[in-house]
């Protein structure tokens, strides 16, 4: 399945590139379709500067030329954020999600708990996001849909003694993966780093190692404003990488090109619908070929 992710962005570029005249006009209207698609506007900018210079260099003419190498071009600013999650030699491998309360954080657990799964994984997720019973009810639902085991605890209680418990039975009972839910709510910078510093510690103490992904999820659908939302989670010491969610059908996608300007901190799988299965890998060139299809 190709992914879809610019709805309506195909259709500007076919009337664009339909004029079959390749000159400043087309680059400035170019842009406007780039930042219609929420790509930023500094990203936009050295995304068509390196189609400029291939233009001319290249002596490039036709529209499927020009497509192809803006294509190329996004690639290129993309894929040297390629980077898949870690899989740590010794079991159990630890992710920690954490971001603003519908982002899709406990969604993406249950889609990555069930593609680990299907790999013949044993998965136990541990519901930590104890400010909201909300969150420990959906993660239970969840965990009995997928078929993996889960560590609840009760509202308002210590997430990392949650955490803690998780590492610890996942240990005794030999399983694989632990992917842990975290912090749900908008923090202030000094809660939320207290907060995870504190789950750093006993995941460490549990583990004997640092946990080997801390996750930040973000709604891919709000764009630039996700970013916005996000950053003061992006800021966080520990955070390991990106996951973009509800990017099924939407024409704000080019948020994600914007994630490592902002946060520093690479993409590493995107959601793109609502089933369990459509938690995807992030790959560089699906996502720019997505854009031009």
């Amino acid at each position: 399945m190709r992914l879809k992710l610019f709805k309506g962005i195909k259709d500007k570029l076919d009337r664009l590139f339909g004029r079959g005249v390749v000159d400043e006009s087309l680059f400035e209207d170019l842009e406007e379709v780039l930042l219609s698609a929420d790509v930023g506007i500094t990203v936009a900018t050295e995304i068509l500067d390196d189609l400029r210079m291939r233009v001319r260099k290249e002596k490039l003419e036709h529209p499927e030329e020009i497509r192809s190498a803006l294509a190329q071009a996004i690639t290129k600013k993309l894929a040297n954020e390629e980077c898949p999650l870690v899989v740590s030699d010794s079991a159990p491998t630890v992710y920690l999600f954490l971001g603003v309360n519908g982002a899709g954080k406990t969604t993406t657990i249950a889609k990555l708990a069930h593609k680990l799964k299907s790999e013949g994984k044993r998965v136990l997720v541990a519901a930590a996001d104890t400010f909201r019973a909300a969150a420990i009810e959906q993660l239970d639902i969840w965990a009995q849909r997928v078929g993996v085991e889960i560590v609840k605890g009760v509202p308002g209680g210590d997430p990392g003694a949650v955490v803690f418990d998780a590492i610890t039975a996942a240990k005794a009972r030999g399983v694989d993966f632990v992917l842990a839910d975290t912090a749900g709510r908008q923090h202030t910078r000094a809660n939320l780093m207290q907060e995870l510093e504190k789950i750093g510690r006993v995941s460490q103490k549990a583990l004997g190692r640092p946990p080997d992904e801390v996750l930040l999820v973000i709604d891919g659908n709000t764009g630039q404003n996700a970013i916005r939302q996000a950053e003061e989670f992006g800021k966080v010491a520990g955070v390991t990488g990106v996951v973009v969610t509800k990017l099924d059908g939407t024409a704000r996608g080019g948020a994600i090109l914007g994630v490592k300007e902002r946060l520093g901190i690479p993409v590493k799988l995107i959601g793109v619908g609502e089933k369990v299965e459509d938690l995807r890998t992030f790959d560089a060139k699906e996502y720019a070929d997505a854009l031009l299809e």
